[in-house]
């Protein structure tokens, strides 16, 4: 806080000693047994007004520490929590340090509990969708012993259905696990080629009853990441590119590198995204004009979750696409995220 703020903050009892001291001038002035020259009474004024303004200033100099401490706390919001009021000086400046640091005490304990509800939720979560994971399995052995039985029609579509299922199950249980993701994560090599694939094999039947063209282009790379998670982000993207490829189209996965990162692409032949649609695909729950047609099922979670996913691991995701043509949804690879891959600039000594 300056000075001029201070007597801002002064000014009512400012202008209540003015009016004081021009009271007494006036019961002076009009005393008779009091015979003091104007020049005097002015030379007195004058001092009485140094007198308060060198008051306001000392007391200005006695409270400024504390308000540039509460300055520097405003300034640094993030750790505001962890740095409570300190060293109050009168009775006002310690009301207002308790009150800070009640607030504070409250806020902590709201904050425990939360995250003790959302802990205890998470588990509730987990322990559902190990459950749920039972009879899944129960139901696509039944589907598998049933296939002869019930065409291959319906067999598809049993299938396809218990697949749903099982996404959405997934779904859950990831995005209950984003704000725990720090504690369930390793960073490692992986060769590309080893996380791309077993998601190309968990939706096959896909690819082989929509009659869909599968490209798979220089994919001998090695990255930095975590391969149950990427995993997670790569099924997203396929999943999405699927459900919105028309019969006999085609999806290409391929790898671009450049001087900045190295670009794992998957790109489809699907209905395309619109311009307006394009930016916020990413968002939590936005569904799009695609995604409120009735047969899509479109939740508005997996790019999200895709998204905020590659983000910890230090990935970034982007989209290009145009109606009617296709999407390409590309994961971006620091360039320091990889090593011994065809033209990496890091190498590791064996």
């Amino acid at each position: 806080m300056t000075f001029r703020f201070f007597l801002r903050d002064h000014l009512l009892q400012i202008v209540f000693w003015l009016i004081g001291l021009l009271l007494l001038n006036l019961l002076i002035w009009l005393d008779p047994s009091h015979t003091l020259s104007l020049v005097n009474l002015f030379y007195l004024d004058l001092l009485m007004v140094l007198f308060l303004g060198v008051f306001l200033f000392i007391l200005y100099l006695n409270r400024r520490r504390w308000f540039q401490e509460i300055d520097q706390k405003i300034k640094n919001p993030d750790n505001i929590l962890n740095s409570p009021l300190e060293d109050a000086h009168t009775y006002s400046e310690q009301q207002v340090q308790t009150y800070g640091q009640t607030l504070i005490d409250t806020h902590r304990q709201i904050l425990n509990n939360i995250v003790a509800e959302q802990g205890d939720q998470r588990e509730f979560i987990d322990s559902w969708v190990h459950d749920i994971k039972v009879p899944l399995a129960a139901l696509t052995l039944i589907s598998d012993d049933l296939e002869l039985d019930i065409g291959e029609q319906k067999y598809y579509q049993l299938t396809n259905e218990i697949n749903r299922i099982n996404h959405y199950v997934e779904e859950v249980l990831y995005y209950s696990r984003l704000s725990n993701f720090a504690n369930d994560y390793l960073i490692a090599q992986y060769d590309l080629k080893s996380i791309v694939n077993p998601v190309i094999r968990d939706n096959m039947n896909y690819f082989i009853h929509k009659h869909i063209q599968l490209k798979q282009e220089k994919l001998d790379y090695t990255v930095l990441t975590d391969q149950k998670w990427l995993g997670f982000i790569i099924q997203q993207i396929l999943s999405n590119g699927l459900k919105y490829t028309p019969e006999n189209g085609t999806i290409t996965i391929n790898v671009v590198t450049t001087s900045q990162d190295l670009q794992l692409r998957i790109a489809d032949t699907g209905v395309g995204i619109s311009e307006a649609d394009l930016p916020r695909i990413f968002e939590k729950g936005f569904t799009g004009e695609n995604g409120r047609h009735a047969d899509t099922h479109a939740t508005g979670l997996g790019l999200y979750l895709a998204a905020k996913l590659a983000k910890k691991l230090g990935h970034t995701l982007s989209a290009s696409s145009e109606v009617g043509i296709g999407t390409t949804i590309t994961i971006h690879f620091p360039i320091l995220s990889y090593y011994n891959s065809p033209g990496s600039r890091q190498r590791l000594q064996p």
